[in-house]
């Protein structure tokens, strides 16, 4: 009676562990949570696909790289800018519309509304961590803030806006006036100026530290087991690392994971319409895991309000290449069916949280003001 019981309490405790997702001898060989809690050159070899080439390690944010045109000057004149709506043609809508702090520098809709309350038909990517992104919006088009940071001031869909106009307007109110000449030296307000404003501000969009940066950088009580367990099937069998690397968790790269809709409601080409070319059909870059908590509904469509429903679709293989439509390539060798049990979920999940941390609050600048004024 005594041996029955003692089998039935080993049973009942394996079967919590696995739940929660806290490895127990009896059931993984494989993972000790202590091997993580040392500094990451010392951790579990990780686990990636050969076509992902040289993959990274989890790291936290480096320094902001400098630039010669973002000073302090140029960073408050682009606060200014950025929150207001005179950028627009009709006065009503500004960039802070669409990349709210409040709602994780996006606007947590499904897809963003802009002039006369159009829909667009993407997601608003967070504008956080843009900085060090080489190629922005999720079919990659703009090559990094510079080239960024006028578009949606001209889309017809966003902002609706003749950049001529709104430099007209800019050059007409004495407050930018004096705020462009502080940043950039005396003259005419231009489109260049303009653009280097914008983003400099924009750059210093930055991620708190969240808790895996802690953990990374010595505090290993930041992580419970349940994470830690998560952190290890992140960079081996769930095969996230393949391309949520590095310190934005994000590769910055373009991958076909079957999302597109093609020929379906809802579809779109992806990146295709950045490069015209067909092999880039369905390609969307990969979105940072950073603060992802606060940028919610996710992927490009903002289809997707459940970050397990996310999860049981990687773990599924999303729809397999056999499913895809004709005139797609072929989904990304990276995707592949995972066979993650219940509690590898929840402890993936469990991982998944400890990257956010609640961005700053920001106040809305006060703006100049005064009727522009005629030439």
């Amino acid at each position: 009676m005594s041996s029955k019981w003692t089998y039935r309490r080993l049973i009942c405790t394996l079967s919590l562990l696995l739940y929660l997702g806290i490895p127990h001898q009896a059931c993984s060989s494989t993972f000790s949570a202590e091997a993580y809690r040392q500094p990451p050159e010392r951790w579990p070899a990780a686990t990636t696909h050969p076509e992902a080439g040289k993959v990274p390690e989890l790291a936290p944010l480096p320094p902001l790289p400098p630039e010669d045109w973002h000073t302090p000057a140029s960073e408050a004149l682009g606060r200014q800018l950025f929150f207001d709506p005179r950028l627009s043609g009709s006065g009503q809508v500004a960039c802070a519309s669409c990349h709210d702090p409040d709602l994780g520098w996006a606007d947590g809709r499904r897809v963003a509304f802009g002039h006369d309350r159009q829909s667009g038909t993407r997601n608003s990517m967070s504008i956080l961590n843009a900085a060090w992104f080489d190629q922005l919006f999720w079919d990659g088009r703009a090559g990094g803030l510079l080239d960024q940071a006028l578009q949606p001031i001209t889309n017809p869909i966003e902002m609706n806006a003749n950049l001529e106009d709104v430099l007209s307007r800019l050059n007409r109110i004495p407050g930018y006036r004096q705020a462009f000449s502080a940043a950039f030296g005396v003259g005419p307000i231009d489109a260049d100026q303009l653009a280097k404003a914008l983003a400099a501000f924009e750059r210093r969009i930055v991620s708190r530290p969240n808790r895996l940066d802690r953990f990374i950088s010595g505090q290993y009580d930041a992580l419970n087991d349940q994470e830690i367990f998560g952190l290890h099937l992140y960079r081996t069998r769930a095969g996230c690392l393949n391309c949520h690397n590095g310190s934005l968790y994000s590769d910055g790269q373009f991958h076909h994971t079957g999302l597109s809709y093609y020929g379906r409601q809802y579809q779109d080409i992806g990146r295709e319409l950045a490069t015209g070319q067909a092999a880039d059909r369905g390609k969307f870059r990969t979105p940072s895991l950073r603060d992802l908590a606060y940028t919610d509904p996710w992927m490009h469509n903002g289809l997707f309000p459940s970050l397990r429903g996310i999860l049981n679709m990687y773990n599924a293989g999303m729809i397999g290449s056999s499913q895809l439509h004709p005139d797609l390539p072929p989904l990304s060798p990276l995707i592949r069916p995972l066979q993650l049990d219940t509690a590898e979920l929840n402890a993936l999940e469990a991982f998944l949280a400890s990257l956010s941390h609640r961005p700053l609050k920001l106040r809305p600048p006060e703006l100049p003001t005064g009727i522009p004024q005629k030439e």
